[in-house]
């Protein structure tokens, strides 16, 4: 079980920074994969940006040169920094924890945090 706390959203003007947090309730350490997504209303969340446990990275496309996803595992803390925001990075941000265990994986969820890039 991992309890995620997300923070860090908010209004940002296009162009601007933003810094995403995620508390994990337990060590991050052995959690095989933390990741960032995000979702629009009526459509499908997606993938941001996801980092393994071996430190292997993954953007998605669109946001690739502008975000950058890293962790503090004495903190239990995974970030997403937000460079160069656009209006259609509007969305809400989810923490993702997947544990591998044997041949099955659980996927773990915060709340969400609010992120809103416009003049």
């Amino acid at each position: 079980q991992v309890q995620l706390v997300e923070s860090g959203g908010g209004l940002v003007q296009p162009g601007g920074s933003l810094r995403l947090s995620c508390a994990a309730s337990r060590s991050i350490f052995s959690i095989n994969a933390m990741g960032w997504y995000r979702q629009d209303p009526g459509k499908q969340r997606e993938l941001v940006a996801v980092m393994t446990s071996g430190d292997n990275t993954n953007y998605a496309d669109s946001v690739k040169g502008r975000f950058t996803i890293s962790r503090d595992n004495a903190k239990n803390t995974v970030y997403l920094q937000m460079n160069s925001l656009k209006p259609e990075d509007t969305a809400v941000y989810y923490c993702n924890a997947r544990v591998v265990v044997g041949a099955t994986y659980g996927d773990y969820w915060g709340q969400g945090t609010q992120v809103t890039v416009s003049s």
